[in-house]
């Protein structure tokens, strides 16, 4: 059975790190949208409609959390699956996310090679909990 691929958007100001995840996600068989900041990646959303979203906290001019709620708040990009990366691993940090809609975290250093699984993981878990 060939599996479909996943669209995924990266919305991270690194580009360096940006680049890597790319590279390591193309390789695992993801389609992968990249946005250097959050103006850029509010459109590629609305226009790629990805299947999920790999969203940096800490951006200049506009931060994963200002993005992460416009993101919500779009009739077109509210039921895209919003995943937060980021270094911030406090409780209270993960709680203002998810309360303003991210559907996971992700904390910063992860290992490059496991996020195809990870995000894999993350999506399946989250499927099934919108089944039940």
């Amino acid at each position: 059975m060939i599996r479909e691929k996943i669209k995924l958007l990266i919305i991270e100001d690194d580009e360096q790190f940006r680049e890597i995840l790319e590279s390591t996600l193309s390789l695992e068989g993801f389609e992968v949208y990249l946005a250097g900041d959050g103006p850029r990646g509010l459109k590629l959303a609305r226009r790629k409609k990805p299947d999920v979203i790999l969203l940096d906290w800490m951006m200049e001019s506009m931060n994963g959390l200002e993005v992460l709620s416009k993101l919500k708040y779009d009739k077109k990009t509210g039921d895209i699956p919003v995943f937060m990366m980021t270094a911030k691993g406090q409780i209270g940090d993960i709680d203002r996310a998810c309360y303003l809609g991210a559907d996971d975290y992700i904390t910063k250093p992860f290992e490059v090679m496991q996020l195809g699984r990870i995000v894999r993981f993350k999506l399946d878990k989250l499927q099934k909990t919108q089944i039940t």
